[in-house]
């Protein structure tokens, strides 16, 4: 199904009808803000929260050497300084 295009209000409209474009927001509606004719602003709905992620899925599968934070031999330390 497809939406009607946003409808446009302009900047003076918009404050003295903020508390009413929040609630068509909410309800899933974007609205455009004009100056002049001109868009300047667009409020549309806050997207949610993605799910929470978890912690541990990857447990036993990474491996980090025993050697991971020991200095890097002369010879690579040198490529870096070209």
């Amino acid at each position: 199904m497809m939406r009607p295009p946003p409808r446009t209000y302009n900047i003076h409209e918009a404050k003295t009808q903020l508390s009413k474009l929040l609630a068509q927001v909410a309800h899933g509606d974007e609205v455009l803000i004009s100056r002049a004719g001109v868009p300047v602003a667009r409020l549309v709905p806050i997207a949610p929260n993605p799910t929470a992620r978890v912690l541990g899925t990857e447990a036993g599968r990474l491996v980090v050497a025993d050697d991971f934070d020991a200095p890097l031999p002369p010879e690579l330390l040198a490529s870096f300084a070209r």
